[in-house]
């Protein structure tokens, strides 16, 4: 089966260079590399094509969602994997995925400067439309195959007529919540994905910007509020105001903390400016966002969580 690997990148060749060690690794090998270059000042694009990969180089960093979109509808392969630049992946992880025969498919991810420490699986949303990374600082490796409904685009596979299915990625995104955004359109058609715990990987994490940079964090915040207006109807959103509510502010105060809560603002008056609910009535989403803060609830110890769930309660 003849699989693409496509890698957005910007700056940190050293982290690509890794990468691009663990690719020529794989057990099952790749037919074609993508490395697609947001503007970078470091020698990425030149190192990735002395690496004999296929360099699409663009003037300026577009974000995530147009890079990997670029980076697909470039190669004829039947199964893209999506993978960020500062990922490492074990030997068999293209062959375990493959091996699962899903619509997509994603594994375990470890922190890689913490090699047993869980940095995330599969993605999990709440009513209030912020995400978490299932198993997120968890050091069990007892994990089960499950069904999933979106997969991170730190490392995962696809298979390209979903993609074409589907458009890819929604650009308006930009970075960050465009792959559970992708995952939300894949559960209208009623699509899943499967998590394979033995496909692993390694992510450094945060390494272009940082996780607390005042872009990520005006990016996320307004995401957030992107992702609600995609996917809810009105009657959802009155029904869910509280927790709606409840769960930004709490954000907002997590981005204070990190010293970007003037970013935190930008982002929600960004999205605030033109929110207009364009979803429809979805048993079926009302069920997943259900099913997610159940195992949220279960799983993370995260403050931010707890009292997520202690002001929501009221509202389910």
């Amino acid at each position: 089966m003849r699989a693409a690997a496509v890698i957005p990148v910007h700056n940190r060749s050293n982290l690509l260079d890794r990468l691009l060690g663990t690719l020529r690794a794989q057990t099952t090998p790749f037919h074609h590399i993508v490395v697609v270059d947001n503007g970078s000042t470091d020698g990425a694009a030149e190192l990735a094509e002395a690496n004999g990969c296929e360099v699409i180089r663009l003037r300026a960093n577009t974000g995530f969602a147009s890079a990997v979109n670029r980076g697909w509808r470039q190669t004829d392969a039947p199964w893209v994997a999506v993978l960020n630049s500062d990922v490492e992946l074990d030997p068999r992880w293209l062959e375990r995925l493959l091996c699962a025969g899903a619509d997509f498919a994603t594994g375990t991810i470890f922190d890689a400067a913490h090699r047993t420490i869980i940095d995330g699986t599969y993605d999990l949303v709440s009513r209030a439309g912020c995400a978490w990374r299932a198993g997120h600082g968890e050091q069990t490796t007892n994990l089960r195959t499950v069904a999933i409904q979106a997969a991170p685009g730190t490392a995962c596979l696809f298979r390209r007529d979903l993609l074409e299915q589907l458009g890819g990625y929604d650009e308006s995104f930009g970075s960050y919540l465009e792959d559970v955004d992708l995952g939300l359109r894949c559960l209208e058609r009623g699509i899943s994905g499967v998590f394979v715990p033995d496909a692993i990987a390694f992510h450094h994490g945060s390494a272009t910007l940082g996780r607390w940079h005042p872009e990520v964090v005006r990016l996320i915040s307004r995401n957030q509020l992107l992702l609600l207006a995609r996917h809810y109807d009105r009657d959802l959103i009155r029904h869910w105001l509280w927790p709606i509510v409840a769960g930004q502010l709490l954000w907002g105060l997590v981005a204070a903390r990190h010293g970007s809560f003037a970013a935190w603002f930008r982002g929600k008056r960004e999205a605030l400016a033109n929110f207009h609910p364009q979803g429809h009535p979805s048993p079926q989403l009302r069920d997943f966002l259900l099913r997610s803060e159940t195992e949220i609830r279960q799983r993370s110890t995260d403050s931010y969580w707890r009292w997520y769930f202690r002001l929501a309660r009221a509202a389910l």
